[in-house]
């Protein structure tokens, strides 16, 4: 199983490390006490997002750049997870934006019309 809280902490730690900070740099700088900004970088605690921005701001990285590569390690266990496993995971259903026909008679705007939706999404998934 994938634990969000793990990926975020070894993104955090990498950060850090990048920077060639220590624990009780950054959490002097993010008002943090070090043995739970350690904690939250072993994967041990979830982090609120008010303290992620502490955090973020400390280590001078926007939250959104945390995220995304939160976000690609999330992807590439899961990938490593269902490769493991052999299944692939379904796709998830969006909705397909087609154009909405309209039905009037006579074109006056306080007529009534008729609206027809699509009835239902296909996806199409690339092999």
């Amino acid at each position: 199983m994938i634990l969000l809280r793990r990926l975020l902490g070894d993104v955090l730690r990498r950060q850090r490390q990048r920077q060639g900070r220590t624990l009780r740099e950054v959490s002097s700088s993010a008002r943090v006490s070090l043995g739970y900004l350690s904690e939250v970088e072993r994967g041990q605690k979830e982090a609120s997002s008010e303290l992620l921005a502490s955090i973020c701001e400390a280590l001078d990285v926007r939250m959104s750049e945390l995220m995304r590569e939160v976000s690609d390690e999330l992807a590439l266990a899961e990938l490593a997870e269902s490769a493991a496993s052999d299944t692939v995971p379904a796709p998830m259903r969006r909705p397909v934006l087609n154009p909405v026909s309209v039905t009037s008679v006579t074109g006056r705007p306080d007529e009534r019309v008729t609206i027809k939706a699509p009835t239902e999404a296909v996806d199409v998934v690339a092999a």
